[in-house]
């Protein structure tokens, strides 16, 4: 492990030198006051952690944002030029520094920094290759006081490969073979491709971008074309030189007359030349008079005059609008990607709304719309709610109804008048999701506009043109990349370049819309069926939209046929790893962000009869096999449990559900944790037995979007894990080691990295094969010097838990009981106790789990700590009965002295 400190200071915004030695004055100006710390001498594909000490002033009203500040990233090369990553695990896209985290308000830092008024910020991240420097950016953000940072320091460990959980990131290197990418463009519309290019040889000839021109009927336009080059050999292209390292480069294309398609292709001067990549696929646009914000300008432009507006920028008489309308038949042709995949997940007896105009949407309870509603509506102070309404998905399922049809196009009429572009009745219309879902509404609805040019139809076509300018724009520039709203906005786009064919943009749109599905879906579900999102519900969600999606692809478009054979290897091979995890009650494990109230069973039932997949139980399961055999302990004469052992998944799930005696399952989550800053939730577990669901997940509700209820869902603090030394857990690595069969039992081993590369920490399983018992043990590791550790299991609300005495802890659940034990196998015991709905202050919250209709609820948590000096180990143990206390004794005294 190396410890490095900051280079060299800088300031900006009015922050300077804090008032102690080392210390930095960051005051409240929001945004542009900020310190910047330079870390050198990195060491590429390794996991830094980040510490500071934060400092605030007793005055500080803003202690509980969970924004309270900013620390931005940005990763650079050798020489100091910035490498603009699309993703850097640990870390989310930011506006003001390429990466960053949010730092939460000095009220979420531990109960003895609330005296001191300082306590210590940390987060992880990997540093991605050819990175070998960063600097970190600490911003004022909600702070309404000065605060004081110091103390900075960066640990990195040793450089290692992905774990197995984590989709490799793609690499564009470049060769004298060209990488070309092809796109449709606009009539008399000028293109333009923004990235930026990697050698670690700089040289005034770099790299080069060829130029192909075609007109409508695929031949290619002879050069010389505006703005480039001619080469023997080569033909037309674009120099892309590089003075540094890294060079972002803009490719402003002005297209000959008669050009309908482009052709791009990067490459290298020659075979032997130096090395050259591009870091990202680059980003598309049109020409800046084409823009969304350009077109609307400031004015508070209606559907049809927007389609006027756009007429005039392409010099068009204004009869053009209506011919841009489409044919009500040849719309209705069309298969809707989202509202398929909204029917897979809810399934045909789900009813949004009818004639009576009661909706229901999401988790929220019936609701009346109001004859004329004002699009604020908002009646259940739900998010959700508030997307689902604003998305308008619901107009489609009523618009089908008997008789509903004008009831679906009124209300349709009266959001696109209360919503002109740049003053929407509710901000949250603009969200990803529900900008997709109403687009997709307004091409359903044309099918049932009556007269092309009418109208209706105008205004309907007027709204799918603008959103589908707002849809390019996301899909061109890759705004939410790696995330299932980027899919969604593209098949979406895909959809209203399809309906409206006479639309001058239809065909770049298309293209751009094709070209992002297929490089878009891999790093979200490669074809071997790994998941970059760890949340089980979002991993189906991803899963259901592009089975959808499948189903809407042509097969006899060239460009679409390998796609849809592509979506359904990673739909073959990404399904099971979902369904495996179901328990024999029909529910997921709630690991990740997760709704309550979900038909787990049912919606993965209907999605593999979608998918034409046979998913038996015997398909869920996947038998756990021993990775290697212990000579001392004869093999067991029993089965293992069935269930799924799946280090790709980062997931466990074992079951038994044998007559006689209530189900049980077992699940533990070890996925990636480098996604984001999300839920820190490596190696936590749910466990049932006898039928009942003991030890739960404190849940990532969706309902819970923001305050100390989220903070406290995502901490350590609402999972089932283990914290050493008060230090929480962050971005890191964790991985499946193998399983051991055992007399009766297996033994699962996990390694996680997401306390930093000073704690070597293990945490094991040990699980009886009929789910009778389990004990979980954690091991850390240090250097010479005292360590103690805290574990946590969370007890489902209805469950009555009260300690017998120092060593245990007794559950009741009805007639079922469960014994929970403390077992110390390095170190000494240091404590056990019982929380329920602690809340001292924001950071401080212990004994809550999400509550079904948002919020939180209270309930029980057990909490066993151990101490000791060098190396400390030790767990809980679980059992239904005393056959399964003694049995796990036994194997627990078997497995100390290797442990």
């Amino acid at each position: 492990m190396r410890i490095l400190s900051p280079d060299s200071v800088r300031y900006a915004g009015g922050a300077g030198p804090g008032p102690g030695e080392g210390e930095h004055r960051v005051p409240a100006k929001n945004r542009w006051s900020r310190v910047v710390l330079p870390f050198d001498g990195l060491v590429p594909e390794a996991w830094c952690h980040l510490a500071f000490r934060l400092a605030w002033d007793a005055d500080e009203a803003a202690g509980a944002a969970l924004d309270f500040a900013l620390a931005g990233i940005d990763v650079l090369s050798e020489d100091g030029s910035s490498l603009d990553f699309e993703h850097v695990p640990g870390l989310d896209r930011t506006l003001l520094d390429p990466h960053g985290v949010w730092i939460a308000g000095p009220a979420y830092l531990p109960a003895e920094a609330q005296g001191a008024r300082a306590g210590l910020v940390q987060f992880a991240f990997r540093v991605p290759a050819p990175a070998s420097r960063v600097t970190v950016t600490i911003r004022s953000w909600r702070n309404t006081r000065a605060f004081c940072v110091s103390e900075a320091t960066l640990r990195q460990g040793a450089a290692e490969p992905p774990a197995p959980t984590q989709i490799p990131r793609a690499r564009h290197r470049l060769g004298p073979e060209p990488l070309w990418i092809d796109h449709a463009l606009v009539p008399g519309c000028g293109l333009v491709l923004r990235g930026q290019l990697y050698t670690p040889e700089p040289g005034s000839h770099a790299a080069l971008a060829r130029i192909v021109y075609r007109d409508r009927a695929g031949a290619e336009l002879p050069p010389p074309y505006p703005g480039t080059i001619s080469v023997p050999a080569l033909g037309a292209l674009i120099d892309l030189s590089a003075h540094q390292q890294a060079r972002r480069f803009t490719l402003e294309l002005q297209p000959p007359a008669g050009a309908a398609r482009v052709a791009v292709g990067f490459a290298t001067w020659e075979a032997d030349g130096p090395e050259a990549e591009l870091l990202a696929a680059p980003e598309v646009a049109l020409d800046e008079r084409m823009r969304l914000e350009s077109l609307c300008a400031d004015d508070l432009l209606d559907a049809t005059d927007f389609l006027a507006r756009l007429a005039e920028r392409l010099s068009l008489p204004g009869a053009a609008l209506a011919g841009w309308c489409p044919q009500p038949d040849a719309v209705a042709a069309f298969a809707p990607v989202l509202a398929r995949a909204r029917a897979l997940q809810r399934g045909e007896g789900h009813r949004a709304a009818g004639l009576d105009r009661v909706l229901r949407l999401g988790a929220g309870p019936a609701w009346t719309l109001p004859d004329a509603p004002d699009w604020r509506e908002d009646p259940f102070r739900s998010v959700p709610w508030r997307l689902e309404y604003q998305s308008l998905g619901w107009l489609g399922a009523m618009a089908e109804a008997p008789g509903g049809a004008t009831g679906a196009l009124a209300l349709a009429l009266s959001w696109s008048r209360a919503n002109p572009w740049g003053a929407p009745a509710d901000g949250l219309a603009l969200h990803p999701s529900a900008l997709s879902a109403r687009t997709e509404t307004f091409v359903r609805l044309l099918a049932r506009a009556g007269r092309p040019g009418g109208p209706a139809s105008l205004t309907l076509t007027g709204e799918a043109v603008r959103h589908g300018f707002a849809l390019a724009e996301i899909v061109g520039q890759n705004t939410f990349g790696r995330s299932i709203h980027q899919v969604q906005a593209a098949a979406t786009l895909r959809l209203v370049a399809l309906a409206l064919p006479l639309l001058p943009l239809s065909a770049h749109w298309l293209s751009l819309a094709r070209a992002a599905l297929g490089t878009g879906i891999a790093p979200l579900l490669d074809e071997e069926g790994r998941f970059a999102d760890p949340s089980l519900h979002q991993r189906l969600e991803l899963l259901t939209l592009l089975r959808a999606l499948g189903l809407a692809l042509d097969p006899a478009e060239a460009g679409e046929a390998a796609l849809k054979a592509r979506l359904e290897r990673a739909v073959a091979a990404g399904l099971p790893r979902v369904s495996g995890m179901l328990d024999p009650g029909g529910r997921l494990p709630p690991f990740g962000d997760t709704p309550h109230g979900e038909d787990a069973a049912g919606w993965i039932g209907r999605l593999g009869t979608g998918a034409n997949l046979v998913l038996t139980a015997e398909r869920w399961s996947g038998q756990a096999r021993p990775s290697r055999e212990r000579p001392s302990q004869p093999r067991a004469e029993t089965e293992a449990p069935s269930g799924r052992v799946d280090p790709a998944a980062g997931m466990i799930a074992l079951r038994n559900d044998a007559p006689g005696r209530g189900w049980g399952h077992f699940a533990c989550t070890f996925a990636s944790q480098g996604q984001g800053p999300g839920h820190r939730d490596a190696g936590s577990f749910t466990y049932a037995c006898e039928g009942v669901r003991w030890i739960v997940e404190a849940g990532g509700s969706s309902l819970i979007e923001a305050g100390a209820a989220r903070h406290h869902l995502l901490s350590e603090a609402g999972h089932n894990v283990a914290v050493p030394d008060q230090r929480p857990a962050g971005s890191g690595p964790a991985r499946y080691l193998g399983a051991e069969r055992l007399t009766g039992a297996t033994l699962h081993r996990l390694a996680t990295g997401v306390h930093g590369p000073d704690y070597v920490h293990r945490r094991l399983f040990l699980v009886l094969d009929d789910l009778s018992g389990l004990a979980v043990i954690d091991r850390f590791a240090v250097a010479d010097r005292p360590v103690a550790f805290e574990g946590a299991v969370h007890l489902s609300p209805e469950i009555l838990v009260a300690l017998a005495g120092p060593r245990r802890a007794m559950a009741q659940a009805g007639r079922a009981r469960l014994s929970l034990s403390p077992v110390t196998l390095a170190g000494r015991a240091a404590g056990l106790t019982i929380q329920n709905g602690c809340n001292a202050h924001p950071g401080a919250l212990r004994g809550f789990v999400s509550a079904p209709k948002g919020g939180l609820q209270p309930t029980s948590v057990l909490r066993y700590a151990f101490a000791g000096t060098g190396t400390v180990c030790g767990g809980l143990a679980l059992a239904a009965d005393a056959d399964a206390d003694r049995r796990l004794t036994a194997l627990l005294e078997g497995i100390a002295p290797v442990v």
